[in-house]
């Protein structure tokens, strides 16, 4: 995880989230308890664990100390210039999800600087019942699986093989018009696909009537794997001398 810094050790976080939990008011004192930091006031308790690197151990270490306390932060060195990456805001998110706070601490002016950067407050997990129906639709509508963790090739997703049926009905009986397709077999969203064109597969050539373009009998022959599986699905067109409009 983010927030690296080799050169420091975890003892020089210390001084500046005392002195800055100690301006708040709270009486603070280190290794209480295996803690690293803890803190009281008027019957309220904080505590903090001290970090070089934001980790796996340190997260798990906080969740354990949830069983003491529910104010828990977790005290790491400002992320220099990374502090707005896609990985610095998965952590924070991360951490509001687990109800951890986070503490960054700065040592590059003349003297060190504390930043409560959340807060350890109670989280309310909703689900996005829209992203799971678009999960379940993509997962119902792959034809074939695509090992996890693969990078560097285009992704097999369900519109993409929903294309790649449209071009091989195109490829196998010449133009035709997204109703004639749709009686093959080619799906309803085939007119949407071709107009539009996501890939460039395809080209109008007359009103309500497309082509194949050479890109898409490219696509066909990269996941020539695939078009046995892909032409099982689809019926003779109606007429092949005059599409259906």
């Amino acid at each position: 995880m983010d927030g690296r810094n080799t050169g420091m050790k975890e003892a020089e976080l210390y001084a500046p989230v005392r002195d800055y939990l100690a301006a708040q008011g709270y009486h603070v004192r280190g290794e209480v308890h295996h803690c690293d930091l803890a803190a009281t006031r008027n019957g309220a308790t904080i505590i903090v664990e001290l970090k070089r690197v934001l980790n796996v151990d340190l997260l798990a270490q906080a969740v354990h100390r949830q069983r003491v306390s529910p104010s828990v932060y977790v005290a790491v060195p400002r992320p220099s210039g990374k502090e707005n990456s896609p990985r610095w805001r998965g952590l924070r998110r991360l951490l509001r999800q687990l109800e951890v706070g986070l503490i960054w601490v700065s040592f590059h002016g003349a003297q060190p600087h504390v930043e409560v950067v959340a807060h350890p407050l109670p989280f309310d997990r909703k689900r996005s019942r829209r992203a799971e129906r678009a999960l379940i639709e993509e997962v119902e509508n792959r034809s074939v699986d695509t090992p996890g963790g693969v990078r560097g090739k285009p992704l097999l997703t369900a519109y993409r093989e929903h294309a790649l049926l449209i071009a091989l009905a195109l490829e196998r009986h010449g133009p035709q018009s997204p109703k004639a397709l749709r009686a093959m077999g080619a799906g309803p969203k085939t007119q949407s696909i071709l107009y539009n064109n996501v890939y460039g597969w395809f080209q109008r050539t007359g009103r309500g009537v497309y082509a194949l373009k050479p890109a898409g009998a490219s696509a066909l022959e990269s996941y020539a794997s695939l078009l046995p599986a892909l032409e099982a699905r689809l019926t003779a067109p109606a007429s092949k001398d005059n599409p259906q409009v």
